[in-house]
């Protein structure tokens, strides 16, 4: 005699157990933290591509005012060190 066949439930294989109030904190603080690093990071690149273009427009001669382009001589010269300072904070968490 042959055994007999039994269905077999796999639903005790595929249990997700529920996630934690204070997992999901932690998960979502987690995700927080690197969404900001991300914006700090597009920022950097934001004050690199204006420390361009003030640097052009520092350079642009007499058809820019003496004054826009003092301003704009010392922008390309405080953001570099500006941005190094951002992604070092950036960097240590």
């Amino acid at each position: 005699m042959s055994p007999s066949l039994a269905v077999v439930s796999d639903n005790e294989l595929n249990v997700v157990k529920p996630e934690t109030v204070a997992v999901r904190v932690r998960r979502l603080q987690a995700e927080a933290r690197e969404l900001a690093k991300d914006h700090v990071h597009a920022l950097s690149e934001a004050i690199m591509a204006a420390e361009q273009l003030a640097a052009e427009i520092a350079e642009g001669g007499e058809a820019y005012p003496p004054g826009v382009r003092d301003l704009a001589r010392r922008f390309a010269e405080d953001a570099g060190p500006r941005v190094q300072t951002l992604e070092a904070i950036n960097g240590r968490s």
